[in-house]
């Protein structure tokens, strides 16, 4: 199945960015190839891109405490074990340490390294980081692996407790939503959202061996689906039949 997640704020979708660079980060450095680790970098500066919004690292400090209190609600209940319980609660409350035990926004002591900064400032040029550009970095593309490995460990784990946080929300709000099977007739399906409830994220997953494509939109009230083909003039068109997929509200 290919599972497909649209959010409904602002604040998850940063979450899902963020998620997307660090296990892209993860896959490249674990590589040995100069290309790769030339990405992974590139990675890294995406990810304090992304984080350099003032208000993030408050965001996921005040959805951390949030889940804590949630779960600390859960104690006595005979039909969750304590033990697991204050697994899940010390999972929460390690992020939270270690995410508010570092000072500024994501990659903040990463700025003070001249080097990298200089590299940072060429990226977004094409072909701007050429060995006549940048020798010291094409230097350090000719260096051992396992040494740019090292490099690379050490400059991501900066972003570690960020990405620990993220992780552990969103893996939280997921395990919120059961997904139903559900029929978009002539591919089109529309429902209203219960009230009372926040949702956050909609998940959908659909059969790869149908070639179908979801258009999701969505609001506090409100979800609309239609399932497009892309054809052969590389234009993606509605479908006419019913599509089957399965879908997810999370809250």
């Amino acid at each position: 199945m290919i599972l497909y997640e649209y959010p409904f704020n602002e604040r998850i979708r940063t979450y899902l960015r963020l998620e997307h660079l660090f296990l892209r980060l993860a896959t490249l450095v674990s590589r040995q190839a100069p290309l790769d680790h030339h990405f992974a970098l590139t990675t890294i500066f995406e990810v304090m891109d992304v984080g350099a919004r003032a208000d993030l690292k408050s965001d996921v400090l005040k959805d951390l405490e949030k889940q804590k209190q949630v779960f600390i609600g859960y104690r006595g209940n005979p039909a969750i074990s304590e033990a697991a319980l204050d697994q899940v609660i010390g999972q929460i409350e390690a992020c939270f340490e270690a995410l508010n035990g570092t000072s500024g926004k994501a990659g903040q002591s990463l700025t003070e390294n001249d080097w990298l900064m200089s590299i940072r400032s060429r990226v977004g040029i094409p072909g701007g980081t050429c060995e006549f550009d940048l020798p010291a970095y094409f230097a350090w593309q000719h260096r051992s692996p396992d040494i740019r490995v090292k490099d690379l460990h050490r400059w991501a784990g900066t972003l570690a407790p960020l990405a620990d946080s993220i992780h552990l929300l969103l893996k939280m709000l997921r395990d919120s939503g059961a997904p139903q099977k559900v029929i978009a007739t002539g591919g089109q399906f529309q429902q209203t959202l219960p009230q009372g409830r926040t949702f956050q994220l909609l998940r959908l997953a659909l059969d790869p061996s149908l070639h179908l494509i979801p258009e999701i939109s969505g609001n506090r009230l409100m979800v609309s689906i239609r399932l497009m083909r892309l054809d052969a003039d590389d234009k993606l068109h509605p479908i006419a039949e019913d599509g089957a997929f399965e879908l997810a509200l999370c809250a």
